[in-house]
């Protein structure tokens, strides 16, 4: 972006006024219609102005919260009209619910993925990463991990409409993804899989004791995931943080003990838990045809849902 102020500048500037909450005040503040406000911004940020708002005051919400201020006041602020409310927007975008964000160390950008490089910058002002490139400079890795941890608490909760028989059947006999993690011929048993790699994972990254195997009930798979999840999405940042994508871990879970590039071993959970959930939905939406609850799993539908 120009240091001059541009038509581009002016269409942030009216989106992110403090008055303008609805795409109709935004675009009055522009002085154009909402049509025109709405495809002019989208072909210049590559995201809609509402879809930026939110992400731009959840980042600000988050860098409040780490300074010490209160959830009611910071969900307020943020345009939420109820705490609830803004605590699962916030929840789905950073991991973790608002109440567990870290104190601030000024070290560490408080942004959500982008696909134009546009973030908060306190106190009320934006960042530019480089210049924005459009969809293209999308980061895939977040939005995959992101997608991942979403998608697998959808087929969590509709699971929950199964019977426990429908739930526990076995439903191809010697089904195994991996060999050294066993059996997945049931849909518990895809959907606890799911989950441990994640705990195993996890456990290898942090030098951590193999961890003690939860329940593969509904009720304890949730409450796994809400606990491993934010830990997941925070241990991947950090790595992305300070470039340790090529950094090698020795794994002491192994028997013996193996070495793994990190970058390998994000791509190696990835890829098998969108196997798993595409198995998992599978099974799923034969035993229960008649509800569409579970989708299809595609990215592009999930993205399109948050925005």
């Amino acid at each position: 972006m120009s240091n001059g102020r541009d038509r581009l500048r002016e269409l942030l500037d009216a989106v992110l006024d403090e008055d303008n909450t609805t795409l109709g005040q935004m675009a009055a503040g522009a002085f154009s219609s909402p049509f025109h406000f709405a495809r002019q911004f989208s072909r210049g940020t590559g995201e809609s102005p509402v879809s930026l708002r939110r992400r731009v005051l959840l980042e600000r919400a988050c860098w409040r919260l780490g300074g010490g201020a209160a959830v009611t006041e910071v969900a307020f602020a943020a345009g939420y009209d109820s705490v609830e409310g803004f605590s699962r927007a916030y929840t789905r975008a950073f991991g973790h619910p608002p109440s567990a964000t870290p104190p601030a160390t000024g070290r560490t950008p408080r942004w959500l993925p982008s696909v134009n490089g546009i973030h908060f910058h306190p106190p009320m002002s934006l960042w530019v990463e480089g210049e924005p490139k459009g969809r293209s400079d999308m980061d895939p890795t977040a939005l995959l991990l992101h997608h991942d941890l979403d998608d697998t608490r959808l087929l969590l909760k509709t699971a929950a409409g199964l019977t426990e028989e429908q739930y526990r059947r076995t439903r191809l006999a010697g089904a195994t993804v991996l060999e050294w993690d066993g059996p997945e011929e049931s849909i518990a048993a895809v959907l606890d899989h799911l989950i441990r790699t994640k705990e195993v994972w996890l456990a290898s990254i942090e030098g951590a004791d193999h961890p003690v195997r939860g329940g593969d009930d509904l009720p304890s798979l949730m409450a796994r995931l809400d606990d491993i999840g934010p830990r997941w999405l925070d241990t991947v940042r950090e790595i992305d943080r300070r470039g340790g994508w090529g950094d090698t871990l020795i794994d002491a879970l192994c028997e013996p003990p193996e070495s793994f590039v990190l970058g390998s071993v994000i791509a190696h959970v990835l890829t098998y838990s969108a196997y798993r959930r595409q198995q998992a939905r599978y099974w799923i939406r034969g035993a229960s045809p008649d509800d569409d609850t579970v989708g299809w799993g595609d990215p592009i539908d999930w993205l399109r849902r948050r925005d």
